[in-house]
């Protein structure tokens, strides 16, 4: 009996051994997936149109899922930031960094500018 108590703990220690495993193996998959965004002040970025889910009925089901391009004026921190209008002005308030994406202009947008 006190043989089989021996083995119970090495075959816990080996169960937790590969519970650690597969905990790390499935955070490798989720940290490869996930991109860390920062933007400096002066990028363009486009701004997800919040809330989620919400359509435009006059385009049905290619309403636009982005607007913009957007000034990034100041950094918050903690990954919020504070956005401005091409013409300077301030937008409403505040967005975190997971609602926008980087802009890069087109060689025709640019060729206008």
């Amino acid at each position: 009996m006190a043989q089989e108590l021996d083995d119970l703990d090495e075959v816990r220690l080996e169960v937790l051994d590969k519970l650690k495993a597969q905990k790390e193996k499935v955070a490798r998959a989720y940290d490869k997936k996930t991109k860390a965004k920062s933007f400096g002040v002066g990028d363009l970025v486009w701004k997800t149109i919040l809330p989620l889910g919400t359509k435009d009925r006059s385009f049905g089901k290619w309403s636009p899922t982005w607007e913009g391009p957007f000034i990034v004026n100041q950094v918050l921190g903690k990954g919020a930031y504070r956005l401005s209008y091409e013409n300077g002005r301030l937008h409403d308030s505040p967005i975190n960094g997971r609602f926008l994406k980087k802009y890069y202009p087109t060689a025709w947008e640019m060729a206008e500018r």
